[in-house]
């Protein structure tokens, strides 16, 4: 069975969702380890409560981010991590881990893609007034939020619709939409990870 590692610096609801799938068998993996950034973030309670090992580390105890991508990168090899899942992690990834795990780390972002990247893509999106916004599933590159898209689902909104009315549509689609595609990606056969991304 696949391990994967999941990277997150906040409440941890993706995070939640993944576990939650992966207990049912809807993702056929185990959680290897939980990788933080944030030594209060809530994902933190999450994981112990649901017996994942954590790493969570404090980004200025380290000189470079390639020291604490090299302590983050014996963590996943001592626990065979196969795929990198980001959900929620405020960080980009540099290339000590890019280079280790090309193209087996993916991640979620509320917005479609290239619509939107950054932080706030909910906020941003409802300031500017689209009437369609989304989710996007992409593989991780050098940039932020530019790899490959793998799979999107489209959001339509009302007309008056609050922001907190949006946000709560939009990450029911994340906890449904993410596990989904996890599973699609730890089962493809026949291809190889390059082959799969030029495919999208």
């Amino acid at each position: 069975m696949k391990r994967i590692a999941i990277f997150a610096s906040g409440s941890g609801t993706n995070f939640q969702a993944i576990v939650d799938a992966a207990k049912k068998g809807e993702i056929q993996a185990d959680v290897a380890l939980l990788v933080c950034d944030r030594p209060h973030a809530k994902v933190i309670e999450r994981a112990i409560r649901e017996h994942v090992p954590s790493f969570v580390f404090h980004p200025k105890q380290y000189e470079t981010k390639e020291c604490f991508e090299r302590e983050i990168l014996q963590q996943l090899r001592e626990r065979g991590v196969d795929w990198i899942v980001l959900a929620g992690y405020m960080r980009l990834i540099g290339p000590t881990l890019l280079q280790a795990y090309r193209n087996k780390i993916v991640n979620i972002h509320p917005s479609l893609l290239p619509a939107f990247p950054g932080k706030d893509a909910i906020g941003q999106a409802y300031r500017y007034g689209v009437k369609v916004t989304g989710v996007t599933v992409h593989y991780v590159d050098e940039g932020m939020d530019t790899g490959p898209i793998i799979a999107q689902q489209a959001l339509y909104i009302y007309d008056g619709e609050p922001l907190e009315s949006i946000e709560r549509r939009i990450h029911e689609i994340e906890h449904t939409l993410y596990p989904q595609v996890i599973q699609q990606l730890l089962t493809e056969k026949g291809s190889t990870s390059d082959e799969k991304t030029s495919n999208h």
